[in-house]
């Protein structure tokens, strides 16, 4: 068995998110020099229940293995279907546990990421639950730094207390950068109020919940959905003229309901 390639994977592995545990099946694996192998990982996130396959293959030309990729199986709760996609593992641009679990969920992820000539950029992923690929697999949507999303700004046109204090600011920030749906403290009228907030860097925004996980809208999104829906009574009543109908659909909705879960903690 080749120690350092031995050494390389365990790292990797625990960095992606999957503990030290698997230590010993993946060393017996290597030294057996099998052609390829799989290893299982089990977490719970609240009550979301999560199953990993590990893929591991040995080069043809060498003792070296390496780790190719993880197909994630995910239970969320309250809801009978399973999703499952599969995430690919390399030198750069990879997705942890808790990241992909949280894509899957339907939040975004921030990220610094290489493009294929090696340069660095940043940028926020999503997956488009209702686009896949060959393979079945959603994709997922990059927002890049230009797109214009200013997540700092963004949670500014709100009263959280957290923002007062540099420590608590960096730490929501690193938090829902990492795809958490995460608890703050709403000041208003004097009165402090538990609500939760995630990031939504397609609509330049951040989403906010109430305590039972309902859907908060601002004033300032009150007033753009008002406007919206005027247009499209207008475009509406103007094709009933016409006698043409035209229908759209948002593409991000996603086929499985998602559960409401209760805020993650910074981790």
């Amino acid at each position: 068995m080749n120690q350092k390639n031995f050494d390389y994977l365990k790292d990797q592995v625990k960095f992606t998110g999957f503990g030290d545990s698997l230590e010993p099946e993946m060393k017996e694996k290597m030294q057996k020099q099998v052609p390829e192998f799989q290893l299982y990982h089990n977490a719970k996130f609240g009550n979301d229940v999560s199953t990993a396959v590990l893929h591991f293959k040995k080069s043809e030309q060498t003792d070296m293995y390496f780790f190719n990729k993880y197909e994630l199986t995910l239970k969320l709760e309250n809801n009978a279907d399973m999703m499952k996609q599969t995430f690919f593992i390399g030198k750069a641009n990879n997705v942890t546990l808790k990241e992909a679990y949280n894509l899957m969920n339907g939040r975004a992820v921030n990220k610094d990421l290489n493009n294929k000539e090696g340069q660095a950029y940043n940028a926020w992923l999503q997956m488009d639950f209702k686009e896949t690929d060959k393979n079945g697999n959603y994709q997922l949507k990059h927002f890049h730094q230009n797109y214009g999303f200013d997540l700092a700004k963004e949670l500014a046109k709100h009263p959280i207390k957290e923002l007062a204090s540099e420590q608590d600011k960096t730490r929501l920030l690193e938090s829902l950068q990492k795809g958490n749906r995460q608890a703050v403290t709403f000041l208003k009228e004097g009165n402090e109020q538990r609500m939760y907030v995630e990031a939504n860097p397609r609509f330049k925004s951040v989403n906010i919940y109430d305590g039972s996980m309902q859907r908060v809208h601002s004033q300032s999104q009150k007033e753009k959905n008002t406007s919206e829906q005027s247009v499209k009574q207008n475009a509406k009543k103007e094709n009933q003229k016409q006698e043409v109908g035209d229908e759209g659909g948002d593409f991000d909705q996603p086929k499985q309901k998602r559960s409401r879960r209760k805020g993650q903690s910074i981790s």
